[in-house]
C-alpha cells in the first residue's frame, strides 16, 4: 500500500479538489481501541501547525486529569479519504493518523504509535533498515436484530474457501475488498475461513509502522461495510464455542540495504544465522509477550488444542501445529510466521514486542530448539518435554504474570504503558473471575 509523502500544500489541494469538509484525526489507546477527534476543514491550518489539543485524561490509560492536555501531530502520509462517508451536503470525510505529544513538545510515552517508532529506531541503530510484516486478521460476521444490535446468529454455514450460496458473506467481503482498494490497499486474497461466518482478507506486507496503521484502518473498514449490509463484524478471538476462533498470523522479515537478512541459500532450511537468532529471541520471550499478543480473557478460549491455534512454544519448517512456522518461499520472501497472535492485540504494541524479542535474540545469539516436524497435538507430555516444548500461558492472569517478569518485554512498550497495561488487565481478570458463567449454571445447578 505504498505511502505518499504528501506535503501540507498537497493535503490542502486534495481537500479542495475532493470537496473534503471534515477531518477525522485518529489515534489508538494503550489497548488498541481506535479514537478520533473530528475537525471541520476550517481548522486545517491549526492542525498543520500541530496546535490541535485534546483532553488526554478522558482516554483510558493515558494521564491523570491534572496533566491532561495533549497535542495531535498529524502524519500526512496517512491522509486518506473515506470512500463511503459524506455529510448531508455531499462533502467528503478524510482521516489522518496522528501521534500524541505533550505540552512540552515531547512524544507522549503512553502513545503506542510513538512507542513503535522508538523501537524501530533501536532497529535502525542496530544496522537494519526495515522490519516488514504481513498480517492475516480473521473476523466473524453475525446477523443484527431489528434494533441494530449484534446477535449470536452467524450469517452463513460456509467453510474454508466455500462459495455462495453457502458463503452468504461473499457480497460483504467483496465490498470490503473494493473499499480497501479505493483507499490504496493492495489486497492479495479474500476468502471464507474454516468456521461458519468466518472470513479473512489478506493484504500486502508493509513496514511495521505502516502495517500497524493498516490493521487499524482495516478493522474500521470491515466494521463499517458489514454494518451497511446489516451485519456485525467482530474480531473477538473466540465468539462461538466448538468452532475455530479468529487469529491474526504475522509474517515477518528483517531487511538491511534492501536485502532480506533472514535468507541464506547455503542453509538446509534457507535461513541465515540472523534468522535463527531472531527466531531464538521470539521463542525465548514467547510466553512473556503472550499478554500483548492475546490481551483478553476470551483470547485463551481460542488458545486450546483442537482448533488450529497454537498452544505450544515451538517452530517448524513443515507443519502448522507449532507457534512459529517458516513458509516455503525463500529469497526476498523468506519469513517467519507467528501464529499465536489474535486480532484483539494492539498492533503497535505487539509489533514492538516481537521486534524487541527478535533483536534481543540477535544480540544474545540465541539458538532455537530443533524444528518440530510432527503434529505436536499428537505428542504426549513426555514427548513434548523431551523435545524442549513448553506451553503458552493458558489464562490472561498467567500471561500477565509472565509478562511482568520480563524486563526486555516491559522495555519494549515502556514503563508508562507497562504499568497501565498490567494494572488494567489484572482488574479485567478479577472482574471475569467474579462473574458466574452460563456453563457453570448448566453444569452445576442441577447437580448441587
Amino acid at each position: 500500500m505504498g505511502r505518499k509523502n504528501y506535503t501540507q500544500d498537497d493535503v490542502r489541494q486534495l481537500i479542495k479538489d475532493e470537496n473534503v469538509e471534515f477531518l477525522r484525526l485518529q489515534f489508538s489507546d494503550v489497548f488498541g481501541n481506535i479514537k478520533n477527534v473530528e475537525l471541520p476543514v476550517s481548522q486545517l491550518d491549526k492542525l498543520l501547525s500541530n496546535k490541535v489539543m485534546f483532553d488526554g485524561s478522558s482516554i483510558d490509560g493515558f494521564v491523570r486529569i491534572e496533566e491532561s492536555d495533549m497535542y495531535l501531530y498529524p502524519d500526512l502520509t496517512t491522509f486518506m479519504i473515506f470512500p463511503w462517508a459524506t455529510d448531508a451536503h455531499g462533502g467528503k470525510v478524510a482521516r489522518i493518523i496522528c501521534d500524541i505529544y505533550t505540552v512540552d513538545g515531547e512524544p507522549f510515552a503512553g502513545d503506542p504509535r510513538n512507542n513503535l517508532k522508538r523501537v524501530l529506531k533501536e532497529m535502525t541503530d542496530a544496522g537494519y533498515s526495515s522490519f516488514n510484516l504481513g498480517t492475516e486478521p480473521e473476523f466473524f460476521l453475525f446477523k443484527m436484530d431489528a434494533d441494530g444490535h449484534p446477535t449470536m446468529k452467524l450469517n452463513d454455514k460456509g467453510g474454508y474457501f466455500d462459495l455462495a450460496p453457502l458463503d452468504m458473506g461473499e457480497n460483504t467481503r467483496r465490498e470490503i475488498v473494493l473499499e480497501m482498494e479505493k483507499m490504496g490497499f493492495e489486497v492479495e486474497a479474500a476468502h471464507h475461513e474454516v468456521a461458519p461466518g468466518q472470513h479473512e482478507v489478506d493484504f500486502k506486507y508493509a513496514n511495521a509502522l505502516e502495517a500497524a496503521d493498516n490493521i487499524q484502518t482495516f478493522k474500521l473498514i470491515v466494521k463499517t461495510i458489514a454494518r451497511k449490509h446489516g451485519l456485525y463484524a467482530t474480531f473477538l478471538p473466540k465468539p462461538v464455542s466448538g468452532i475455530n476462533g479468529n487469529g491474526m498470523h504475522i509474517n515477518m522479515s528483517l531487511f538491511k540495504d534492501g536485502k532480506n537478512v533472514f535468507y541464506d541459500p547455503k542453509d538446509k532450511e534457507g535461513l541465515s544465522q540472523t534468522a535463527y537468532h531472531f527466531l531464538g529471541g521470539i521463542l525465548d520471550h514467547a510466553a512473556n509477550f503472550t499478554a500483548l499478543a492475546n490481551p483478553t480473557v476470551n483470547s485463551y478460549k481460542r488458545l486450546t488444542p483442537g482448533f488450529e491455534a497454537p498452544v505450544y512454544i515451538a517452530w517448524s519448517g513443515s507443519n502448522r501445529s507449532p507457534m512459529v512456522r517458516v513458509p516455503a518461499s525463500r529469497g526476498q520472501s523468506t519469513r517467519l510466521e507467528l501464529r499465536s497472535v489474535d486480532p484483539t492485540a494492539n498492533p503497535y504494541l505487539i509489533f514492538a514486542a516481537i521486534l524487541e524479542a527478535g533483536l534481543d535474540g540477535i544480540r544474545r545469539k540465541l539458538e532455537p530448539n530443533n524444528s518440530v516436524d510432527q503434529n505436536i497435538y499428537l505428542m504426549d507430555e513426555g514427548e513434548r518435554k523431551k523435545a524442549g516444548i513448553k506451553d503458552l500461558p493458558d489464562t490472561l492472569l498467567a500471561a500477565i504474570d509472565d509478562f511482568s517478569t520480563d524486563d526486555v518485554m516491559k522495555a519494549a512498550i515502556g514503563p508508562v504503558m507497562t504499568r497501565t497495561f498490567i494494572d488494567a488487565k489484572r482488574l479485567e481478570y478479577q472482574s471475569y473471575r467474579q462473574a458466574v458463567s452460563k456453563w457453570e449454571i448448566d453444569n452445576y445447578l442441577d447437580q448441587y
